[in-house]
């Protein structure tokens, strides 16, 4: 072999292992048309805050899904952190090592939007929403006192959204101390965040404004009252 493509060939072969040691970025973990796509962290981050009951998604060592409220800390990590919770029987608590992908997703309102809302035809229905999407990977809350201050503090967040007075801080350690071991927290560093919009942003200033004129009188889901009212009966 000539001693230039010696050279070449061992170049070659370093870039090669070069790449096999470099993770490649993750893939996108759902479709987004690039006029749905909303990359502002501030807008994401408040949307998470705002619609915190969230979707806990993991693959391994199967495919769970958890519904569970989540805290987000906006300055731990580039993205920021989210912790929340859930019950120890529950098996994707096997997820928490650290090395298993996680997805959280954050849903907001969402509804159906009709072609006679808009200002010009032919169109078709469509489904308007917002999501957010929060991967990385799950690490367990170990320490009880670690566990017990994001407690208070998830709890504290929807006691003052509700303007309630009770204080899960004010419990007795007795109390408290009995229901940890039930319960396993998790943290996980976002290491991507993806929102999706849509809208009707990329339709016509006519289009929108009747958008936003029937959404006003629209007819949407139960609302969490009517929907328990109408359980309650079923199961009297």
């Amino acid at each position: 072999m000539k001693r230039r493509d010696l050279c070449s060939s061992l170049a070659l072969g370093a870039l090669s292992a070069l790449a096999e040691d470099v993770e490649a970025p993750a893939p996108p973990s759902t479709y987004i048309p690039q006029a749905h796509r909303v990359e502002d962290r501030k807008l994401l981050q408040d949307f998470m805050d705002e619609f915190a009951f969230a979707d806990l998604i993991t693959t391994a060592p199967t495919l769970r899904v958890t519904h569970i409220p989540v805290l987000l800390d906006r300055a731990a990590g580039d993205y920021g952190t989210i912790c929340g919770h859930i019950a120890r029987q529950n098996a994707q608590t096997k997820a928490f090592d650290g090395k298993q992908d996680a997805l959280i997703v954050f849903r907001g309102p969402h509804g159906y939007i009709s072609p006679t809302w808009y200002q010009k035809g032919p169109a078709v229905p469509t489904w308007n929403f917002a999501v957010v999407h929060a991967t990385g990977k799950l690490t367990s809350i170990t320490d009880p006192t670690a566990l017990r201050a994001f407690l208070n503090h998830l709890i504290q967040k929807f006691e003052t959204y509700e303007g309630t007075s009770f204080d899960f801080s004010k419990l007795p350690d007795a109390y408290v101390n009995g229901l940890l071991p039930g319960i396993v927290g998790f943290t996980m560093k976002i290491d991507r965040l993806e929102g999706k919009f849509k809208l009707g942003q990329d339709r016509s200033a006519g289009d929108r404004e009747g958008i936003l004129e029937h959404l006003k009188t629209a007819r949407g889901e139960r609302s969490l009252y009517e929907l328990t009212e109408s359980f309650y009966k079923l199961r009297a």
